[in-house]
Order: structure tokens, then sequence, then C-alpha cells
């Protein structure tokens, strides 16, 4: 990690590391539209198994980074709720269902 010697210097890197988030939730957001090509109902995208594993996944992470769990949670519930719905309209729209 950085040792930033000046707030502004701080506030450049979070904006740096806000880009790179934004980039990698949209490059997960691809993934997704990708994954609903390969399923067949909305009970196969709402796999409530595959979205109980990435929570304990994630939770697990951000306690080994020494991140709050719980925002992290609430983080990626967020997330996972919007690209599941994301998902569903991939579904319609290829008409699978």
């Amino acid at each position: 990690m950085k040792k930033c010697n000046t707030l502004q210097e701080v506030r450049d890197e979070v904006d740096k590391i806000d880009t790179q988030l934004v980039e990698l939730i949209s490059e997960r957001s691809h993934l997704i539209r990708q994954a609903a090509g390969f399923k067949e109902s909305v009970a196969e995208v709402k796999a409530q198994e595959r979205i109980d594993d990435i929570m304990q996944k994630v939770r697990k992470k951000a306690i080994e980074l020494n991140v709050n769990p719980n925002m992290i949670s609430e983080l990626f519930k967020i997330m996972i709720d919007e690209m599941v719905e994301t998902e569903i309209s991939e579904l319609r729209n290829a008409g699978n269902f």
C-alpha cells in the first residue's frame, strides 16, 4: 500500500481505486450477461447456493484483509441483486423462457 504524504495524494489514490472498482464491476457485469446464455430458467439465474458461496468467500476475504465483512456483504448483495435482474433480462431477451 502506498504511503501518502498529503490529503490530495490520498484523494488521488482513492480516485484511481474508484476507477478500477467501476472497471472491475463492469467486467463482472459483462461476464454475468454471458452467463445468461448458458442458463435456461430463472431458477438457474437465482442459484441461491452459488450466491451463498460468493457471499461466504467475500466475507472471508474481507476478514483476511481487515475490512468490515458486513460492509462487503452489503455491497455484494446490492451488486448481485442488480446483476441477477440483468441476467433475467438477458434470458427474456433471448426468449429462453
